[in-house]
Parts: structure tokens; C-alpha cells; sequence
């Protein structure tokens, strides 16, 4: 019987590399507005809710990585993964929500955040709970995941880069 993630190799190579220098720079992109961050209302949360984007995703693609494990190792550790990104950024999002001194400009733009969340975590969940439960196509789920952590990811750290400098 061949791996759950026999022909995905080099998916997983490209998205660990792509994931990890996401990471650093939203790590840079902090450290150099990191005064003006800490300073305004959620945007440490937000710069919280970029680098999980990306983390995620160096974390599921290093677990494709390991050799030797079973479908249902995999499908753990993918909707584990999901699942906690899915309940750290909602934690936040919700808490952002029902400040109510969060600017007016922010709170039209908490929807973006949330739609980008839930199109990160939730496919990876699937994808676990596919693999555990032995479907053949269930790694599918986890190529829109990563593209909506990435895009998501890349709109926080924008905002955390540029759009605080206006």
C-alpha cells in the first residue's frame, strides 16, 4: 500500500519553503512598525492572526513531510491543526467583535478576517477527517486551505505594513 501522500512530495516541499518565508516576513514587517502595532486597538491580534496563517501551513505541509505514517496519523494531525487555527483566530475575531470601542473602520473589515479564517482552518479539518476515514482524494482539501492562508495571511500583513503607516 503506497502512502497517503505518495505524488504530494513536492507540494509539501514548495509549501513548507513558501510558508516559512511568509512567516519572516511578517516577523520583519512587525519588527519594524511593532510601536505603531502595539499602539492601536487589535492590531497585535491581527499580526497574531498573519503569522497563524502561515504557521499553519508550514505545519501541515511538514506533517505531509514525515515518511512512514498512516492516513489517520496524517488526518489527525491536518484537522487537529485546522481545528485549533480555527478556534484561536475565532477567540480572537469574537473578541474583537464585541469590543466596542474598535474603530469603525476595523469593524468593517472584521468580516474579511473571519471569511479568511474560515476558508484557512475549515478544509484542513475536512481534509483530516477525510483521511482518517480513508478517502483517496482527501489531501485535495488541503491546496484551497493553503491558498486561503496564504491570501488571508498576505491581507493581515498588509495591513500590519501599509496600511498603518496612513
Amino acid at each position: 500500500m503506497s502512502p497517503p501522500t505518495s505524488g504530494w512530495e513536492n507540494f509539501f516541499v514548495a509549501e513548507v519553503g513558501a510558508a516559512a518565508a511568509l512567516s519572516g516576513l511578517v516577523f520583519v514587517a512587525v519588527s519594524i512598525s511593532l510601536g505603531r502595532i502595539l499602539s492601536t486597538r487589535h492590531l497585535p491580534e491581527r499580526a497574531a492572526e498573519a503569522l497563524m496563517m502561515f504557521l499553519a501551513v508550514l505545519v501541515v505541509a511538514t506533517f505531509g513531510l514525515v515518511p512512514g505514517q498512516s492516513a489517520a496519523v496524517l488526518g489527525f494531525e491536518i484537522g487537529g491543526t485546522g481545528l485549533i487555527l480555527w478556534m484561536a483566530a475565532a477567540r480572537r475575531q469574537l473578541r474583537a467583535y464585541r469590543d466596542r470601542g474598535l474603530e469603525e473602520s476595523a469593524r468593517r473589515w472584521l468580516w474579511v478576517r473571519v471569511l479568511g479564517t474560515q476558508a484557512s482552518s475549515l478544509p484542513f479539518v475536512v481534509a483530516g477527517v477525510l483521511l482518517i476515514a480513508g478517502h483517496g482524494r482527501a489531501l485535495l482539501w488541503i491546496v484551497p486551505a493553503t491558498l486561503a492562508s496564504f491570501v488571508s495571511g498576505a491581507l493581515n500583513a498588509w495591513v500590519l505594513l501599509v496600511e498603518i503607516q496612513r
